[in-house]
């Protein structure tokens, strides 16, 4: 069996990609902290923001979505200067504002996740790549997930970066077919 190369020798990519990447997750802070994460990484590789994760998680309390609600522009900019975060406000801006979209979301749906795993009937789609080359970056369900949230006021939820978030939050596993952290080796 050949393990996904996409971590390379990075203890930290490795981490990721064994313990979480592509493993279902219904928890809404998680899910949060997945969504913040991608869309801090638009643009910018995944090791980038990866090595800035705890400090992600020091200056947004842990991903608490009621917190990061009630974040004023002065907060979010102190944030931006204590913390080694993505520096860009925008993308710090839409922490708080899709905080606060979740928030009607778990009102509407009774969670955030109900709201996403509907997309897939509540069940992860389980590809069987042979090479990573195979792997698209985007798919009809990350499109609809991406128009859906752009009319809900999410920012920085486009559909290459809703795919990450899918593959992030375990709704898809797209783990090489002869990976051991495939759904199916496991």
């Amino acid at each position: 069996m050949s393990e996904c190369s996409w971590p390379g020798n990075s203890e930290m990519m490795k981490k990721y990609h064994d313990n979480e990447w592509c493993i279902p997750s219904h928890d809404d802070t998680y899910i949060f902290e997945m969504l913040t994460l991608e869309g801090a990484q638009s643009g910018l590789s995944w090791s980038i923001v990866l090595s800035k994760r705890e400090d992600y998680r020091k200056a947004f309390k842990n991903f608490d979505i009621e917190y990061c609600s009630k974040l004023s522009d002065e907060a979010l900019e102190k944030i931006r200067e204590d913390y080694n975060v993505v520096k860009n406000l925008l993308k710090l801006k839409s922490v708080r504002n899709n905080a606060i979209e979740i928030i009607k979301i778990q009102s509407e749906f009774g969670s955030f996740s109900n709201y996403l795993w509907k997309y897939v009937d509540f069940k992860p789609l389980i590809n069987n790549w042979e090479s990573e080359a195979s792997m698209p970056a985007q798919d009809s369900i990350s499109e609809q997930i991406s128009k859906d949230l752009k009319k809900r006021n999410f920012k920085f939820v486009g559909p290459v970066t809703m795919y990450s978030f899918m593959q992030a939050i375990g709704m898809v596993d797209d783990h090489k077919r002869t990976c051991p952290f495939h759904s199916l080796n496991r």
